[in-house]
């Protein structure tokens, strides 16, 4: 068994395109909660002002998700699946500037449809 469900097999949908669903194992997440440090917020302030992207919380959002991504992945591989389907993100405050990005979804044993 692999330590982690491959990127492939992930979907948004119910299903995943050429498998067909044969086990439902449950529900599967993956949670990070992040921050920014104090320069960082200083230096994002300072983005602000100018306008358009803020290169400082790209970045940190992408690295949430990444991780909630891939806890959620080896979470599903711990309970027997090599898929996951109905996936999605969410995220919520948890204090002043700290943030919960939350990756979930339903782990499922698939096999090539016939």
């Amino acid at each position: 068994m692999a330590n982690t469900v491959p990127h492939h097999q992930v979907s948004t949908t119910n299903e995943i395109p050429g498998c067909r669903v044969v086990r439902s194992l449950g529900i599967v997440r993956g949670i990070t909660v992040r921050s920014r440090s104090v320069i960082g917020n200083l230096g994002a302030a300072l983005q602000t002002l100018v306008g358009g992207n803020i290169p400082l919380y790209t970045e940190l959002c992408e690295k949430a998700r990444e991780e909630a991504f891939e806890l959620m992945l080896r979470h599903a591989a711990t309970m027997g699946a090599n898929a996951v389907v109905a996936m999605r993100y969410d995220a919520n405050d948890v204090a002043e500037g700290v943030t919960e990005v939350l990756a979930y979804g339903t782990a499922v044993q698939v096999e090539p449809a016939a």
